[in-house]
């Protein structure tokens, strides 16, 4: 039976969001662990009224202090350029590179003498939790893509298939021409280009390459991705014992309909959520080119 596409994309969900979406703390405590006794170190240095030179007594009885420093600036690279009207200057953190005088002015001019100096802040351990929290939060567009991915092997698990037996994860293409002797030239431009599917199922002797994604927004990526895998799903229609399988959801598609509909329309093994709630992988095609 024909699918009717418009009701499909009604079904596209708002959010696949988990509890470990938002912020990852195991990782952000792990961060902060590491960097914690030199950070109770430099707390001798809030409320200092001579805060330079308690602050170089510091650096050259505990230089390993330094290393610190770019975390309070919320920033994760050792080495920091800064320049104004009087000298640019390539900051290194990972030791002592530049002069206790540099380091001192380092710290005057991007306000972390004052920072602490004026009380602003109490701990720094506690500050830096709530950098790295912050910090964190960057990870979601990361989160989100693997959260797709985590989601369609739950389906591929219950639907029966054993890892790296009838399911294998991010494989190749070169890899799959070679596991499974099959001549995938016809989506690698001849050989020219390498590509990396996020699943590999094996099933009704034939070998299902899956891609997953899941879009909460709109954007030009969402045409291009449709584009893309239209193509694909053309090329590789007519090579033997091999199929082509789109898992996707997310409303971010009602931006991008009219593209994900041409794909709609010519590709048997296009699914989303409700699709795999509904046993899709259970129902992929009985007969593909074998």
């Amino acid at each position: 039976m024909k699918r009717d596409f418009n009701q499909w994309l009604n079904t596209m969900r708002n959010s696949i969001a988990n509890y470990k979406y938002y912020i990852d703390f195991d990782t952000v405590y792990e961060n902060v662990e590491h960097v914690k006794i030199e950070l109770n170190i430099l707390n001798s240095l809030i409320g200092s009224k001579d805060i330079e030179n308690d602050f170089e007594n510091i650096i050259l009885k505990y230089p390993e202090v330094l290393k610190t420093i770019p975390i309070l600036l919320a920033k994760r690279e050792k080495e920091i350029f800064c320049m104004d009207e009087e000298s640019s200057i390539l900051f290194n953190f990972n030791h002592k590179a530049q002069t206790i005088e540099e380091y001192k002015q380092f710290m005057r001019k991007t306000g972390l003498f004052e920072l602490m100096q004026t009380r602003l802040i109490g701990n720094l351990v506690d500050y830096v939790l709530g950098v790295e929290t912050g910090l964190n939060s960057n990870g979601r567009k990361n989160r989100g893509g693997h959260l797709m991915e985590d989601l369609v092997e739950k389906f591929i698990k219950k639907a029966g298939f054993i890892k790296d037996e009838t399911y294998f994860k991010e494989m190749y293409l070169s890899s799959i021409e070679k596991m499974f002797n099959l001549d995938l030239s016809a989506i690698s431009n001849q050989g020219s280009t390498e590509k990396r599917f996020d699943f590999v199922l094996i099933k009704n002797n034939c070998i299902y390459a899956c891609e997953c994604n899941f879009y909460a927004t709109g954007g030009s990526k969402l045409n291009e991705t449709a584009r893309s895998y239209k193509n694909l799903a053309l090329e590789s229609k007519d090579i033997k014992g091999f199929s082509f399988v789109w898992f996707t959801d997310g409303i971010g598609w009602n931006s991008a309909k009219n593209n994900l509909k041409e794909t709609f329309d010519i590709m048997e093994n296009l699914f989303n959520i409700l699709d795999l709630e509904n046993g899709a992988i259970l129902k992929l095609e009985e007969e593909v080119n074998v």
